[in-house]
C-alpha cells in the first residue's frame, strides 16, 4: 500500500523499483517527455487538452465469480511490475516512503486539480471515511475541512514511517479528525460496516492482494456506502504515467465486479485521472 501504496515504481530512467531511488531524482511513475517537464515549469495548457464527461452506470449487477486461480505469478513482463498477475493486470511495484515527497509536491494541485477531486466526492459533514494508502496525509487533509469534527478520517497505511509522517503533518496543521491506522498487504484492518466512504488515490493498481483488501474495505462500508477508485486514466496516452500506474475504467469495473458494488459513476474531469465510484449494495 506504500506511500500510500500510491504512487510509483522507478523513472523510465532506471530498471530499479522505485523504492529504492533516491526521491531527489524526479517523481517516480512519470515517463516520456513528462519526466522532462519535471525540470521545466509544467505546462498550464495541459489539462486544456483532455475533454470529460460524467458517466453514470445503468443497472446493478450480482457479484461475478472470483476467479480460479485468483492470482498467477508469471514471468514478469514489464519492468515495473512484480510478476504477481490478477484478472489479466500484472501488479505494479509499490513506491517507498523514500519518495513521499512526491506527493506534496507543490505542483501538484496544478497538474491533477486535487481541489476539485475533493470537490466530486460529495462528502457530507460527520462522514466517516477512510484514505487507504494515506502517506503524508494529502487528501486525507483536504477531506478533513469537508467532513469536519464530527467526521472521522481512517488513514491507511502499511509503511511505519509513513504513518509516522502522517502524524507529524497532521499536529503540524492542527487537524484532530485524522487516525492513522497499520494496515497489512492484505487487510486494511477496519471496523465492520463503520465507513461512509473509502478512497484509494493511485493505490489500488500497486495492492499485492487486491482481492483481499477489497473484501476487507467492502466489509468496513456501510450499506449504502460508496468507495472510489482514483487512478490515472489507462486508456489515455496523453497521461504521462507508466502504463502499470495507471488504469482503465473497464478493468476498475471488472475487478470491482466480484463484490456487492454497483457502479454509480465515473468522473472525468480532471487532468490526468478519473474517478470511479461505487456504491455498496443494501440488504
Amino acid at each position: 500500500m506504500g506511500c500510500s501504496h500510491a504512487l510509483a515504481g522507478a523513472l523510465q530512467l532506471t530498471h530499479q523499483p522505485a523504492r529504492h531511488l533516491p526521491f531527489d531524482q524526479i517523481g517516480p511513475r512519470l515517463e516520456g517527455s513528462a519526466v522532462r517537464n519535471y525540470l521545466l515549469p509544467v505546462k498550464s495548457s495541459l489539462a486544456a487538452l483532455i475533454t470529460c464527461t460524467l458517466v453514470f452506470a445503468s443497472a446493478a449487477a450480482p457479484p461475478a465469480k472470483k476467479p480460479a486461480p485468483l492470482y498467477q505469478q508469471l514471468k514478469r513482463a514489464n519492468i515495473d511490475g512484480i510478476g504477481k498477475f490478477y484478472m489479466g493486470r500484472e501488479i505494479s511495484h509499490v513506491m517507498g516512503h523514500q519518495a513521499a515527497r512526491w506527493l506534496e509536491r507543490p505542483e501538484r494541485e496544478r497538474e491533477e486539480h486535487t481541489a476539485e477531486l475533493i470537490r466530486c466526492l460529495k462528502l457530507k459533514p460527520g462522514d466517516q471515511v477512510a484514505d487507504i494508502g494515506v502517506g503524508t496525509g494529502y487528501i486525507a487533509r483536504r477531506i478533513s475541512k469537508v467532513i469536519g469534527p464530527k467526521g472521522t478520517i481512517f488513514g491507511v497505511d502499511i509503511q511505519p514511517e509513513m504513518l509516522a509522517l502522517l502524524d507529524k503533518k497532521m499536529k503540524d496543521a492542527g487537524i484532530n479528525n485524522v487516525k492513522g491506522v497499520m494496515g497489512t498487504i492484505s487487510d486494511p484492518k477496519l471496523a465492520p460496516n463503520s465507513l461512509d466512504f473509502v478512497i484509494m488515490v493511485d493505490v489500488y493498481h500497486e495492492f499485492s492482494h487486491p482481492y483481499e483488501m477489497m473484501t476487507g474495505i467492502v466489509k468496513a462500508l456501510k450499506p449504502g456506502g460508496r468507495v472510489a477508485f482514483v487512478e490515472y486514466r489507462g486508456e489515455d496516452p496523453k497521461v504521462p504515467i507508466k502504463r502499470l500506474h495507471k488504469m482503465a475504467e473497464a478493468q476498475v469495473k471488472k475487478e470491482a465486479s466480484l463484490f456487492s458494488l454497483k457502479h454509480v459513476e465515473t468522473y472525468k474531469k480532471l487532468p490526468w485521472q478519473h474517478v470511479v465510484f461505487f456504491r455498496k449494495a443494501v440488504k
